[in-house]
């Protein structure tokens, strides 16, 4: 069965790239989600294996769905890999604050992106 990454971003254009970038390089199943609540209850009825969120969204930012992913027993394990446009350090802290595993800035190196997620999803 192969491994579910759930790509969330407000903006079409940012998923539709990352889908894309995943697609042509994996075999992985992907899911959208348009913004954090959304990120929140798709973490929980999909059940993904990782999970890329961009930072800045309407409703619930990328920060605090990665907490509230963190604080709930289901989804607690779920690596988070953030992906946005603040690449300033104290936004870096903030996300490794928020429980994130990894932080990548956009625009996303496509190779990069692949070798990240590939590093947790892998087989060791």
């Amino acid at each position: 069965m192969p491994k579910k990454i759930l790509i969330v971003d407000d903006s079409s254009t940012a998923l539709m790239m990352e889908s894309m970038i995943l697609s042509k390089r994996t075999s992985y199943e992907l899911v959208t989600a348009g913004d954090g609540h959304e990120a929140v209850q798709k973490a929980h009825s999909e059940s993904p294996d990782l999970i890329l969120m961009d930072v800045v969204m309407p409703n619930k930012n990328g920060l605090q769905a990665c907490r509230e992913i963190r604080n709930h027993i289901q989804t607690a394990h779920i690596p988070v890999i953030l992906v946005t446009t603040l690449g300033e350090e104290e936004c870096v802290e903030l996300g490794f604050s928020s429980g994130c595993n990894d932080y990548i800035t956009k625009p996303v190196n496509a190779q990069e992106l692949v070798l990240l997620v590939q590093s947790y999803l892998e087989e060791k």
